[in-house]
């Protein structure tokens, strides 16, 4: 059975989320985060880790860190081993030089790296922003070690690359990532001003300390290695197969609709690409960091989702 809820009927699939996962959620409890290192060559990366049970990989995007997941990896790990990482480049991870060493490939095997280290041979793979680019495309690339697949606000890469060739809004609202491909576009960019989204005083600091340990042109070459260099009919993205396979796992898409860096239609047609159910929810009051801005909603979806599916 395939189960598509669209912004109509996301009020009706949230409440019954979280009626349903408010037994687990709320009995939860905190665990200690271990530091941990995986190997993918010659680049280190860095994750942290807590509890015990199928595993849950967590990859942040553009500007983040594993702290983005701190709210929800309490919300999991009593029941599931959730690991959250510091994609290269960022944090603890390492920051190697060159624009090729942000290509699409070396950041999934980064992934694999994290999901071997840890001694899984399957994961739900978990990502936003950059790190839902990632998360689709370890789907495409290693389907076999797939238990589910969660993304938030980072459309199908091939719906998003349609948007970007035919729509002019999409087109237009895309703007900021390919002046980001522009050399010395790191040049202004300051740990400050990046965690100056984040709300929590507490919790900014600790983003501040995060962003100065980071390479701010590792996080421009994301988008130089891998984002279209333009808009319209030729709009090509690196590494993206001319025809991806469908997930074929349960797929769960959660998008904050006051996104407006990647917008909220582009979802339309994600069920055409799952193999099995697919679950579209879409938040009205959030924005691009939905985790942040509705993080009891965000938790308790994913949570119950992940329980209904949890093999025994």
């Amino acid at each position: 059975m395939r189960l598509v809820v669209g912004a109509l009927f996301a009020g009706l699939m949230l409440s019954a989320c979280a009626t349903g996962a408010s037994a687990p959620v709320a009995a939860h409890q905190a665990v200690a985060l271990e530091d941990k290192f995986a190997h993918n060559g010659d680049v280190k990366i860095h994750y942290v880790a807590s509890g015990k049970g199928p595993l849950v990989v967590l990859i942040h995007g553009y500007p983040d860190f594993s702290g983005s997941w701190t709210q929800l990896m309490p919300a999991l790990n009593d029941n599931y081993r959730v690991v959250a990482l510091d994609t290269r480049g960022y944090n603890l991870s390492d920051h190697p030089d060159g624009v090729e060493n942000y290509e699409m490939p070396k950041l999934v095997a980064d992934v694999d790296a994290v999901i071997n280290a840890e001694g899984y041979k399957t994961a739900t793979v978990l990502g936003h922003d950059w790190g839902g680019s990632i998360a689709w495309m370890y789907a495409f690339t290693h389907p076999e070690k797939l238990d589910n697949l969660i993304i938030l606000s980072t459309p199908h890469p091939v719906l998003f690359m349609e948007r970007m060739r035919t729509d002019p809004v999409q087109q237009a609202t895309s703007q900021y990532a390919r002046n980001f491909q522009k050399e010395g576009s790191e040049g202004n960019m300051t740990a400050e001003g990046l965690a100056r989204r984040v709300a929590d005083p507490a919790l900014r600091e600790k983003y501040v300390e995060a962003f100065k340990r980071s390479s701010f042109s590792a996080m421009m070459n994301y988008y130089r290695a891998n984002y279209p260099k333009t808009v319209g009919p030729d709009a090509k993205r690196p590494f993206l197969p001319e025809n991806p396979p469908q997930i074929p796992v349960p797929l769960l898409v959660i998008h904050g609709m006051k996104d407006t860096a990647l917008l909220a239609d582009a979802h339309s047609g994600t069920w055409n690409k799952a193999a099995m159910d697919s679950t579209v929810v879409m938040v009205p009051g959030a924005g691009h960091f939905v985790q942040n801005d509705a993080p009891e909603l965000v938790n308790s979806t994913i949570r119950s989702w992940l329980d209904i599916r949890r093999k025994k």
